[in-house]
Order: structure tokens, then sequence, then C-alpha cells
């Protein structure tokens, strides 16, 4: 058995080096048979880790789809000055449909319609698809057999979510709406 140092180390150092957040079977899944904590083990060793990177430059965060360190979220100023590529900003529209199919899913362009009082654009739809937030889970059963639509696993690692329970509730997004009810697109950024 490796001792508990060593495997934060590897634990740590594979982290660092994932393009995507890792599980806690993940992480179990580096050590061999002989050497592998149980699944208990490892998330104690994962509390560890996130109480020695708190409050620091880098932080240990658990999201929808596993552990992934990230840049502490109050660093975004400084740290989007290393790319002259300004933040990606997404229309009101967009935001909205997003927020239609997060609160209301599986739904369909029509129920997103109804809601909007407008109708959606294609392109806002492919843009959703294209930034894999959302995906096609079926088809209504009524004539037509609309597309149903839903938000994806990657929806929530990118706003950093561990679930659909962590959205804002109705009461907090109506406060947000009336203090960005003069602006007419809303800029995003995902934890770096």
């Amino acid at each position: 058995m490796i001792e508990k140092q060593q495997q934060l180390r590897i634990i740590e150092g594979t982290l660092f080096a994932s393009d995507k957040p890792l599980t806690i079977n993940d992480l179990c899944q580096l050590f061999t048979e002989e050497e592998r904590p149980s699944s208990a083990e490892v998330k104690t060793l994962m509390t560890e880790l996130t109480q020695i990177y708190a409050g620091r430059g880098v932080e240990l965060n658990l999201v929808a789809s596993g552990y992934c360190f990230r840049i502490a979220a109050d660093l975004g100023p400084w740290v989007s000055r290393l790319w002259a590529q300004k933040p990606q900003r997404y229309s009101l529209a967009l935001m909205e449909t997003l927020a239609v199919i997060a609160y209301r899913q599986p739904v369909t362009r029509g129920d997103i319609e109804q809601i909007r009082g407008v109708s959606v654009s294609p392109h806002t739809v492919k843009t959703l698809l294209d930034r894999e937030w959302i995906r096609i889970v079926g088809h209504r059963e009524v004539p037509g057999r609309p597309e149903l639509m839903a938000t994806t696993p990657y929806f929530l690692d990118y706003f950093g979510l561990r679930s659909l329970e962590e959205l804002p509730t109705l009461i907090q997004v109506s406060t947000l709406e009336m203090k960005t009810s003069e602006a007419s697109e809303l800029t995003l950024t995902a934890h770096v």
C-alpha cells in the first residue's frame, strides 16, 4: 500500500494534468489492484485536498462530472488578462432560451416560444448544441414529433454546478433580471 502523502501527490498531479473532471472511480483506477485505496479513502483524500487549496489561487472543485482544479473565481479579472481575446458574449435571447431549457427540461422549441413569447432562432439552438450545453433527448409524442431538449453534464461543469438543484431559485433570477433589465447582452465567463 502506498502511504497517504504519496496518494495525495498522485491524485493532485493527475487532477492538474487532466483536461476533464475526474470521478472518485477514475481516481481509484490510478492505482494498481494491490495499492488501490477504497472509494471512501479517496473521498477522504479529496476532502483533505479541498481544504489544502481553500482560499488559494487554485481551488479543487466538485462539479457534475467529478473533481477538477480551477482558478479561484475572484481572480478572474487578473487571469483573463493573459488572453487577448475578449470573453465570449452571449445574447439575452440565447441566455433566456438556455434558462428555459435548464429550468423546464425536457422542452420543445414550442414550449420555449410559449414561455418567452417570441420565436426561437435556429441559430440560438445550434449555438447551444455546438457549445454542448444542451442535447436532443427525444421527441414529444404529438403530431410533428418535436425534439425535446435538455441540458448536458458539460453545461453543469461549465457553470460550476454539481446538479440542477444548484441553479438559482426563480426569486434569485428575478432579482438578477431587475438588475440587468437595461442590458442588452450578458457576459458569462467560465471558471478558468
